[in-house]
């Protein structure tokens, strides 16, 4: 019980401040897991030194855009498919991911290679070579996993758990842009 009692501080001050600071507290809170994510994915791959490049890119992305774009987002489909809506989950799932994703997949992979330091025709060559193979993957791999975000988590939590689902989609997404960036070292 004594070591029950920090983590419920520590809970209860995050929900204090998702309830009054909702897109600051989503935003601190995926720059954290978007971090964390690469460095892990940089632990796994083995990496001799760290790239602080990268590791800022994910931060910078994660509290400029992977708390707000999609706060705004859940927002919006709570009140486009309302709670009376007939299939609002199947509804809410098919926007998520028909409309939503697709287009959050190419905005991330353009803005963290630009983020990273990357011109804009390498960063759209990086797009071009990764985008339908991370989209397909989301499909996929997280359809499951954001049926039940959106049929079992309350939207106020929702962002949170895309992010904690996040922290191991930047792993997997970071592994593959350094396979493509390792093909492109031997092609040249």
């Amino acid at each position: 019980m004594v070591l029950s009692k920090p983590i419920i501080n520590a809970l209860s001050f995050y929900f204090g401040q998702l309830f009054e600071h909702p897109i600051r507290t989503k935003a601190i809170s995926c720059c954290v897991i978007a971090t964390a994510g690469n460095y892990a994915s940089q632990q796994i791959a083995g990496v001799k030194q760290l790239n602080v490049q990268s590791l800022l890119a994910y931060a910078a992305f994660g509290l400029l855009f992977g708390g707000t774009i999609p706060h705004y987002f859940y927002l919006g489909l709570e009140k486009l498919v309302p709670e009376e809506a007939a299939f609002v989950v199947i509804k809410k799932l098919f926007m998520e991911r028909l409309i939503y994703s697709p287009l959050y997949q190419a905005f991330t992979l353009y803005t963290l290679a630009r983020l990273e330091g990357k011109d804009h025709n390498t960063a759209l060559k990086q797009l071009q070579g990764l985008y339908w193979t991370v989209l397909t993957s989301s499909w996929k791999y997280l359809t499951i996993i954001q049926l039940l975000n959106l049929s079992v988590v309350p939207p106020m939590l929702r962002v949170l758990v895309v992010n904690l689902i996040g922290f191991f989609w930047t792993i997997y997404v970071a592994n593959k842009r350094r396979q493509q960036q390792a093909k492109s070292k031997k092609g040249n």
